[in-house]
């Protein structure tokens, strides 16, 4: 198939651009490398730079693509709730401009980069698709807004869409990891603090949970990477499915602090301070679904296989920038 991956330049948008060409798909990428990097394109691969926004100065009808995998948005959950009106342009109006141009060019797939953040927290619960929606930040929002608007236009236009809710994305595939500017992400926080001798924080350790903090799904980038070529496989004209993917496990955030310390050989310098606003005390998918109808199952569910790939990968490319606060709320 000849596809469209906007934000395909990114951490995930880099590996599922890969595993398309691999694949035996031709691929262009739509980046406007805003925080996408240059050299993540594969050889041969076309980049148009440009913003989401100009996406119609790509697929018109004469290009002839058999689909979109829109992975282009802002990711940030704390950052969304400082600047909410970036996050609405981008993530919102953005991925308007992408159905508008997919209508007129008469693109008939879509695979949507969706969040698992955007769920009601139920407790110790794994989350399924049908769960309530409460999304606690402007990202989960907007996230929202965009599947809800998926689905009125394949109701409307006929094409086939798969929106994947992503919980989160960890680990590395050979030269390409996360390379998030600033970095908010707790593993390749806790790498930095262990090559580094920084100290990481953790944010409350009195939660109902076994060690006292908050506990979240890990997903290694190369199994959503895989779920992507899976769905372009599965997708039906007229539809709208929606796929939890996550490991259905999940680990504390000591848990994932004491195997960066494993993995690394390097005690960390671990300070607890208070808990955030709006942290859920746990956040797992349930992927039973994707299991069943893309036939999806997590290649590499272990954190310390996931932590090694990104160790391996921090290690050639260490964090340039100061770290942010980290943020791991997806």
């Amino acid at each position: 198939m000849k596809l469209l991956v906007t934000g395909g330049l990114g951490y995930i948008g880099g590996v599922v651009t890969h595993r398309l060409v691999q694949a035996g798909h031709h691929v262009e990428v739509l980046d406007d490398l805003s925080t996408g990097h240059a050299d993540v394109l594969p050889g041969g691969v076309t980049l148009h730079q440009r913003s989401i926004h100009q996406v119609g100065q790509v697929l018109t009808r004469d290009a002839a693509f058999d689909g979109v995998l829109h992975l282009a948005g802002l990711i940030a959950a704390g950052d969304s709730v400082r600047h909410p009106d970036q996050y609405w342009h981008t993530n919102v109006t953005g991925s308007l401009a992408l159905l508008t141009a997919m209508h007129t060019a008469h693109v008939p797939r879509l695979i949507f980069s969706s969040t698992g953040s955007l769920y009601a927290a139920k407790g110790m619960d794994k989350l399924t698709e049908t769960d309530p929606i409460a999304p606690a930040n402007p990202y989960a929002t907007t996230k929202y807004v965009v599947d809800m608007a998926i689905a009125e236009h394949t109701r409307a236009t006929g094409i086939g869409a798969v929106s994947l809710r992503y919980f989160n994305a960890a680990g590395a595939v050979g030269r390409l990891g996360e390379r998030h500017h600033p970095e908010t992400h707790l593993i390749p926080l806790a790498l930095h603090a262990a090559a580094t001798a920084a100290p990481i924080q953790i944010f409350g350790d009195d939660y109902p949970t076994p060690d006292g903090t908050c506990i979240r799904d890990y997903i290694h980038v190369a199994d959503l990477a895989t779920a992507h070529l899976l769905a372009l496989d599965t997708v039906r004209p007229g539809t709208h499915e929606i796929y939890n993917l996550g490991n259905s496990n999940g680990y504390s955030n000591r848990e994932v602090l004491a195997t960066v310390a494993d993995v690394t050989a390097t005690p960390l310098d671990i300070q607890i301070t208070a808990r955030r606003p709006g942290d859920a005390v746990a956040v797992v998918a349930s992927a039973t679904k994707a299991e069943h109808e893309l036939g999806w199952t997590p290649a590499h569910p272990k954190l310390t296989d996931i932590i090694n790939d990104a160790w391996t990968f921090h290690q050639q490319h260490p964090l340039t920038t100061e770290p942010a606060t980290t943020d791991n709320r997806r």
